[in-house]
């Protein structure tokens, strides 16, 4: 399992990138409404404002945002990435021309939504299980693209990183198994090929369905078992057998209604694709009030 800093976003580099295709959508041509409406003068202060109770992240990605559109914009920042925040609550506050602040406050508030989403709803999980010695894993079932952010929010959420890519893990799943078993191969020797060929210190997990199947990896010294959609008495019973020659990894169907009695199981890790795949965008809003008195629009022209 990787673990990259809890508090640390990715490269700026990469952050960069992913924000520049984002603003590419929205500004390549331009903003017509603001370019028509509003002065290019005119100065705003905008509050970005929880509206409910959340683990935000993202914050240093809108202040990126924002950045990239106009250099000269200020911020306050009132709660770093990871905090808890309760609603009605500013997160953010920036000063600069409206124009601007108008022009980011679309995709910033996305990023926000979409990685406080992630986050709240990865420290949900981690609060359900917190009585018990088990690390809440997120998966590769992440959004094309947002991949390291996305991964970066279930850190800022309390729960840890899966591997980031096919090349830094190695993890035997069912198609692999089934194209192995093509060339003659059962688990045990699949485990012991992987084993005498993968890196130097790599772990090699692999993933299992049955007891048998469990006996079979124990037997081809895999690291890592990944339970898959075992119930909670079969976990406990692959457990007992596998009498920690092997980590312990359960996934497959979790929900914060079963997820405490899967972590009563005794499994290591538990895996959830739900953290970046289904979690719910939380509601922030930018609200801004401009800083002196109120232009009428002039007739202006429009410039791409």
């Amino acid at each position: 399992m990787s673990a990259p800093s809890l508090a640390s976003p990715p490269p700026l580099s990469s952050m960069r990138r992913v924000i520049s295709a984002a603003l590419e959508e929205d500004l390549a041509y331009g903003d017509l409404t603001s370019t028509l409406l509003i002065p290019p003068t005119l100065l705003a202060q905008a509050d970005i404002v929880a509206k409910s109770h959340m683990v935000v992240a993202g914050v240093a990605v809108a202040k990126e945002v924002f950045q990239a559109v106009d250099s000269t914009i200020a911020f306050t920042t009132h709660f770093d990435d990871g905090t808890r925040v309760p609603p009605s609550t500013p997160v953010l506050t920036l000063k600069g021309k409206a124009q601007s602040l108008l022009q980011g406050e679309r995709i910033a508030l996305n990023f926000l939504q979409r990685l406080s989403g992630i986050s709240t709803l990865t420290f949900q999980f981690c609060e359900a299980v917190r009585d018990y010695p088990v690390a809440i894993v997120d998966t590769r079932k992440t959004t094309p693209g947002l991949r390291a952010l996305e991964k970066w929010a279930v850190r800022l959420g309390g729960g840890k990183n899966h591997r980031f890519s096919l090349y830094d893990g190695m993890l035997i799943k069912d198609n692999h198994l089934m194209v192995m078993a093509s060339q003659g191969m059962n688990i045990t020797q699949t485990c012991l090929w992987a084993r005498q060929h993968a890196p130097h210190g790599l772990r090699i997990c692999v993933e299992v369905e049955t007891i048998a199947q469990v006996r079979q990896a124990l037997k081809g010294k895999a690291d890592v078992l990944l339970l898959d959609n075992m119930t909670p008495d079969h976990v406990r019973q692959a457990i007992d057998i596998i009498q920690k020659q092997a980590l312990v990894e359960v996934s497959g169907g979790m929900t914060l209604d079963n997820i405490r009695e899967m972590a009563e199981a005794g499994p290591n890790f538990i895996s959830i694709g739900a953290l970046t795949h289904s979690a719910p965008s939380m509601d922030l809003s930018l609200d801004m009030t401009p800083l002196r008195t109120k232009t009428v629009p002039q007739k202006r022209k429009y410039r791409a």
